[in-house]
């Protein structure tokens, strides 16, 4: 797929400190990427380069073809950015707001007032658009930086923790715009995020970055597939298994491990299709199954194992050195 941002070993060093470094990642058009890690992990600053705001100490990027240390105010034109805590001025109403950032983006002022009654509509603000904005929720306030962000069309949509303080309610609703976004307006987002579970379910592709260093790079089944070539088999049992069951289930070709817990048989297989040739055997060897899942590695599971391999890593360094 046509890439819209491509970075080549980017890096960014404060004194001492590398907060990025050799950062290499290739951004389909179109897709959400998720951008993983934890506080301080380099994440931010990354943005920041792409922007334009910062120089690399090394490294390139390209950001629609663009470099952005050459053309960041070109590049600037045609993103949005959600920073994680909205940059509004709660003393203007929703709409001052909005046509205050849509002159300073350019946008033309018969196209702007209809861009702000539209995004204030898609946005289910226009019935509070001229109250002032510091009377609005944390929710609200989240909308309508989104609005703000999308003011002039932008070809990529970077958001910095775009859920972060919000109630359930006020999540859900900034998720299915996300999804909106990408999916019904083929919009590029870039999005800077810790919530697992949301990642997983919006992100076409993730990388995972630590200590500015890209740990990882893919989607999330394919990161599973890489790091676990096996699945997790669940059978529920009537009672603990007898000697019998658990010599039938680890006789079977393609069981890796078998683990119980009271009445619950954990089995560790190399593909799906050993799952009913378990079963069989289970059955076969007299015990009662009421019920079997399987479970594939998510990316939870993807992004604590990299985190203990970096821990781990990092302690090995320090007994080494």
């Amino acid at each position: 797929m046509d890439p819209i941002i491509v970075t080549e070993k980017l890096s960014k060093r404060f004194g001492d400190n590398w907060a990025v470094r050799d950062l290499s990642l290739s951004v389909p058009r179109g897709q959400v990427f998720g951008f993983l890690g934890p506080n301080g992990a380099g994440k931010t600053t990354t943005v920041r380069l792409l922007n334009g705001i910062l120089e690399p100490t090394e490294g390139t990027a390209r950001v629609m073809a663009l470099d952005p240390a050459l053309s960041g105010s070109d590049i600037r034109l045609r993103t949005g950015v959600l920073t994680e805590n909205p940059s509004l001025y709660e003393a203007l109403t929703a709409r001052e707001n909005l046509r205050f950032f849509g002159e300073v983006y350019g946008v033309g002022q018969m196209l702007l007032e209809s861009r702000i009654d539209e995004l204030l509509q898609r946005f289910g603000l226009l019935e509070r658009a001229d109250e002032k904005t510091g009377a609005y929720s944390r929710g609200m306030k989240q909308r309508l930086a989104i609005a703000r962000a999308l003011l002039h069309e932008p070809d990529i949509l970077f958001l910095d923790e775009p859920t972060a303080g919000l109630d359930p309610a006020a999540a859900r609703a900034v998720v299915d715009m996300v999804q909106g976004l990408s999916r019904d307006q083929g919009h590029t987002i870039f999005m800077c995020t810790h919530n697992l579970v949301e990642a997983e379910r919006l992100c076409d592709l993730v990388g995972v970055i630590h200590r500015g260093r890209l740990r990882a790079l893919g989607s999330p089944a394919d990161l599973a597939r890489q790091l676990w070539h096996n699945l997790t088999l669940e059978i529920d049992l009537h009672g603990p298994p007898s000697d019998t069951v658990r010599n039938s289930i680890l006789n079977v070709r393609g069981v890796e491990d078998l683990r119980i817990d009271e009445h619950l048989a954990i089995v560790q297989v190399s593909d799906a299709d050993v799952t009913p040739v378990v079963v069989r055997e289970v059955v076969s060897a007299g015990g009662q199954v009421y019920a079997v899942r399987t479970r594939e590695h998510g990316l939870e599971d993807v992004y604590f194992a990299l985190e203990h391999e970096e821990v781990d890593a990092g302690q090995e360094g320090s007994v080494n050195a």
